[in-house]
């Protein structure tokens, strides 16, 4: 047969973060790569509660199919979670946030459409848009965020801004209450929609985040959210809330996607939230994450003295972003890395843009103290080695370019 490909499918890539864990199966690798809650934190015997109080209660409707909304009391619930008032009507239950993302590209998007991102951005972000073939322009970003004056200054006909306030993937950095104000007040100027994701908000170490970029300005938000960070990932369950105008297409498109939801993930984890499990589950989830960050933190002071690594402790969330040495280049770094047993994901393809070579990822929720010490030091050797050869090929350069 001759299959033809769509012109949007030619263009679709392999996420670069897939490809990477397979490297990471192999006996032997700690993984510092993929954005893994940790099982640890899996509630496992709340969900095994859960399952039996819910079919043995409402087990016929749990088994069959469901309206495409969300089940009506999972999504009350999650508008009574949200730091400001919101209508159950408009929270969307979706198959993992990342399937909010996919809907916000299918309604919002046209070829060439423009989107403005962070630099760097969310990878699986620019996946999901890709299909859709817009242009995804990268907006100046420091350590408190986008930059205002270039996001305004690029804002003209792009359809949305998408933003990670919190814990950001992949830098791990946190929008100042100072910045998300601004942002907030500018875009609504230029009439910039913001579409704001949020899977790491709860996973502060010692303070709640400010108050989300949505909380602002609803009518000109689309907030995502996702049970993924704080209960387990293999439910793909997420939210999304959005503004009464734009509400019925999103709920058109996710028909069309997927009809709706799994109705059964839905009540299980309505039934494990109802008598606020979360906030005495989710602090035992911090207090882990925490640990394991500092020891991350600890080992690169160590085992980094004196490469001029540069590096921004989170206060939150899952990732660590590094950026390495002048002359090394990650993503020819890694197999060197997995050589020596660690893994960890560059960064260039975080990138709208051109990306930065020194650039990579660190993941510190899946190993343990003892692996995240041994991986460190690993990769500072690999680090070494490669900064010493780069080092040798320039001055042969430099030689060979000089007269004799």
């Amino acid at each position: 047969m001759n299959w033809k490909l769509a012109a949007r499918a030619e263009k679709m890539n392999p996420s670069v973060l897939r490809e990477i864990l397979k490297v990471t199966e192999r006996p032997g690798i700690i993984s510092l790569a993929g954005g893994l809650p940790s099982p640890k934190a899996f509630p496992i015997n709340a969900f095994a509660e859960a399952c039996a109080e819910v079919l043995h209660k409402d087990g016929q409707a749990a088994l069959q199919y469901g309206a495409s909304e969300g089940y009506t009391p999972l999504r009350e619930a999650v508008a009574a979670m949200l730091p400001w008032p919101v209508d159950p009507a408009q929270v969307l239950i979706t198959t993992g946030s990342q399937q909010g993302l996919d809907l916000v590209a299918k309604v919002l998007l046209d070829p060439g459409s423009r989107v403005l991102v962070e630099t760097p951005t969310y990878l699986g972000a620019l996946q999901a848009f890709s299909p859709m073939e817009p242009e995804p322009v990268s907006v100046a970003s420091d350590n408190e965020g986008v930059v205002v004056d270039d996001m305004v200054a690029k804002a003209q006909d792009a359809r949305f801004i998408y933003l990670l306030p919190n814990f950001q993937n992949p830098t791990g950095r946190t929008m100042t209450e100072e910045r998300r104000a601004a942002v907030s007040a500018a875009a609504a100027k230029a009439g910039l929609p913001i579409v704001e994701d949020n899977p790491y908000g709860e996973l502060w170490f010692d303070s709640a985040p400010a108050l989300p970029l949505t909380a602002r300005n609803p009518d000109g938000c689309i907030y995502l959210g996702s049970f993924s960070k704080v209960l387990a990932p293999g439910l793909r369950l997420g939210f999304m809330v959005a503004p009464k105008a734009i509400f019925p297409k999103l709920l058109q498109a996710k028909q069309a996607a997927d009809l709706h939801s799994p109705s059964f993930n839905q009540r299980m984890v309505h039934e494990v939230m109802k008598d606020g499990f979360l906030s005495r589950h989710v602090p035992t989830i911090r207090a882990l994450y925490k640990r394991q960050c500092e020891a991350m933190v600890a080992a690169l002071q160590r085992e980094m003295k004196g490469l001029s690594v540069e590096f921004v402790k989170p206060a939150g969330g899952m990732f660590l972003w590094v950026r390495l040495p002048e002359g090394i280049d990650t993503v020819a770094l890694l197999p060197k890395a997995v050589e020596r047993g660690v893994a960890f994901v560059p960064g260039a393809p975080f990138y709208a843009g051109q990306g930065d070579p020194r650039t990579l990822r660190l993941s510190f929720v899946t190993a343990s103290v003892d692996e995240i010490d041994t991986a460190i030091a690993a990769l500072a050797e690999v680090v070494r080695e490669q900064l010493a050869h780069h080092m040798a090929a320039e001055v042969q350069r430099q030689l060979a370019a000089s007269p004799a």
